[in-house]
């Protein structure tokens, strides 16, 4: 079959290669994938990609065989699914525990873009609690992740402060219900009984210093990509006795598959909107990859193989 390998150059991080059709294992399912979706994470291996590994792990398509015990989605069954690897190719073995069906409404492109990002966004939320009535500030808001927390959050209750460097991206926060945007942390007012961070560097010491007394910061990116430093005696000039938690999306006691479930039905009831910020062909995915990296797409770039 065909698949999206790394080559490890940076003009053109994947080329296509002839590999072998996977074979699902115990409890695999085998889909025929019909778009997948890219993840800033997957950009950050492509630059050092480990040996053997492939790309791709948010996929929609249709089941061609099924779990060899009868469990999961049946032969021809639309699936949304997050594999750990291997999802930009034609097909992806993908545990059935990470598969959800997807109704005839939901097309595979919106589908491919809820894996990864809407998982995070509905264990962050989930992580943080109750959110009716609080105040709650949500860093590196402009990407997909934190679309689906303005919209979640919001719904929730949730007096949501967002920010982004983006005044377009900032005009879609505030459709998605978010109170308030700002360009940069500094300018965020506070305090906040919630931070909601993902940046890291700089900004995490910043939005902590809007974070009320008692309050809770969530550490859940790193997307400047460069390490934080904290002043024990910083805490003292307002967020004192704060909770800081680190948060990592796998780390979840429900299933993909199951949180899959949810993200599709709520997308079916108009309360989760997934932004696409381009579509194309997969032919072009490593022209896909240089214009994220320079950051000419804003929204979710989705490749489809038809």
């Amino acid at each position: 079959m065909k698949a999206l390998t790394p080559t490890g150059r940076a003009d053109a991080t994947v080329a296509f290669a002839e590999v072998e059709q996977p074979r699902p294992g115990p409890g695999e399912a085998l889909v025929k994938v019909e778009a997948f979706a890219v993840n800033r994470g997957e950009t950050f291996q492509l630059e050092a990609p480990r040996p053997g590994w492939r790309p791709g792990k948010d996929i929609a398509g249709l089941v061609v065989q099924a779990a060899a015990d009868g469990s999961g989605p049946a032969v021809c069954r639309r699936v949304v699914g997050h594999p750990p690897a291997g999802g930009w190719a034609e097909y992806v073995c993908v545990p059935v525990g990470s598969l959800a069906e997807i109704p005839d409404g939901l097309d595979a492109v919106r589908a491919a873009a809820l894996p990864l990002a809407g998982l995070t966004a509905l264990r962050l939320l989930r992580t943080a609690g109750a959110l009716a009535g609080r105040r709650v500030l949500l860093t590196g808001a402009s990407g997909g992740v934190g679309h689906y927390v303005t919209e979640l959050a919001s719904a929730a209750g949730a007096e949501l402060t967002a920010v982004t460097a983006s005044a377009e991206r900032g005009r879609r926060l505030v459709e998605l219900g978010a109170a308030e945007v700002v360009h940069e942390v500094g300018a965020a007012r506070g305090p906040y009984d919630l931070v909601l961070e993902s940046t890291g560097g700089a900004g995490l010491p910043l939005a902590l210093a809007r974070l009320a007394r008692r309050g809770t910061l969530i550490w859940f990116g790193q997307a400047s990509r460069t390490p934080v430093t904290l002043d024990f005696f910083d805490f003292f000039a307002g967020p004192e006795s704060a909770v800081l938690r680190h948060f990592h999306y796998a780390d979840s006691d429900v299933a993909d598959g199951e949180d899959l479930a949810t993200l599709v039905r709520l997308v079916g009831e108009g309360r989760l909107t997934p932004e696409i910020g381009r579509v194309a062909p997969w032919a072009e995915t490593a022209a896909v990859l240089t214009d994220l990296r320079e950051r000419r797409i804003r929204g979710k770039a989705v490749l489809t193989l038809s």
